[in-house]
């Protein structure tokens, strides 16, 4: 079997094997956690939610999706088909390749890169091409000012998202996650970090586009906004993509404020990937009761929360991470030139 393995073709096979291994409980996680949200905005506004398809309504993920897939694909005739049906493959596409640098436990990532967060970074600014083409190629004044709204609120929320990241990657000394996560051995970074611990979860619910910043949506203005042409397959694949990206950040929140897949004071290490999916439903949680509980924000507030506070302040936050490290003589020494 090693014989096999140092192939070409084993260590294709390898490869794709890590790649499903990944991937197939990440989509299963999704199609439960339309399931969970469902049933804890049922609790949040006292009734029921899902509860006929199968046992406790486990089942209705699965009805959902075989409806999706049963309903024909229509494309507007002004629109054009190719970017049309690119866009929602795009964003899905994207929502899975982030994973491929995330490590779920010590040495169990499929690509253990020095560079991780930049790799993370540069997915997730690719992540607003696909809205944009769909709003473009949908033909609908609806759906372009929904991508319009959606390319601004990313790209605001970005910024602030890179400081912050920034302030973690000079506490941890490394832009390897791995790295990152075994830099939080003592204490982890959500303590001392705390004001940008409590910004990239606000900025993380805005990079999703989810409530209360569901601008680009706007069902009660723009009637769905990017996606309001789309159905059957090409939505769900819009529907996977939001929902993965919420667990993506969700684990780029664990890795980077909540030790990864270490215990609290370095409990049951052995329990590693349990650890990193309970952090996970934490943020996941999070996700749902906001949504429950805030109402929309208007364009100029979501704006000004972006550019006249969280910018800001985490570059003040920056400045005093950088200052507090270099006095106390914590920043990693470069090597002398030769």
């Amino acid at each position: 079997m090693s014989g096999f393995l140092a192939t070409p073709v084993g260590q294709l096979a390898l490869v794709v094997g890590e790649a499903l291994a990944l991937l197939v409980p990440l989509l299963i996680i999704v199609a439960f956690l339309t399931y969970a949200e469902r049933k804890i905005l049922a609790a949040i506004q006292l009734r029921k939610g899902p509860n006929v398809v199968g046992p406790f309504g486990l089942m209705q993920p699965f009805a959902d999706a075989l409806k999706m897939m049963m309903k024909e694909t229509i494309i507007p005739s002004g629109a054009n088909p190719l970017l049309f049906l690119f866009a929602p493959m795009l964003t899905f596409v994207l929502a899975m390749m982030a994973w491929a640098v995330i490590p779920v436990n010590e040495g169990w990532a499929i690509a253990n890169i020095n560079v991780g967060i930049l790799y993370l970074f540069a997915i997730s600014s690719l992540g607003v091409y696909g809205v944009m083409i769909a709003g473009w190629a949908s033909n609908s004044e609806y759906a372009f000012l929904g991508a319009l709204r959606s390319a601004a609120q990313m790209v605001s929320y970005e910024v602030s998202l890179g400081f912050v990241i920034v302030t973690v990657l000079l506490c941890a000394g490394s832009l390897n996650l791995s790295d990152i996560v075994l830099a939080q051995r003592n204490i982890w970074f959500a303590i001392p970090l705390f004001p940008m611990f409590v910004v990239f979860i606000i900025s993380m619910l805005a990079e999703t586009n989810r409530s209360p910043f569901d601008l680009p949506e706007g069902e009660s203005e723009i009637v769905a906004g990017f996606f309001v042409e789309y159905s059957s397959l090409a939505f769900g694949l819009f529907f996977l993509g939001e929902y993965a990206n919420m667990v993506l950040m969700s684990g780029m929140a664990t890795i980077l404020f909540l030790g990864g897949w270490m215990g609290p004071f370095g409990l049951w290490p052995a329990l590693g990937p349990i650890w990193f999916l309970l952090k996970v439903c934490f943020f996941l949680f999070i996700f749902v009761w906001v949504r429950g509980t805030l109402p929309r924000y208007r364009y100029d507030q979501l704006m000004r929360l972006g550019w006249k506070v969280f910018l800001p302040l985490s570059l003040a936050w920056l400045v005093i991470t950088a200052g507090v490290l270099v006095g106390a003589g914590w920043l990693p020494k470069l090597p002398a030139p030769v």
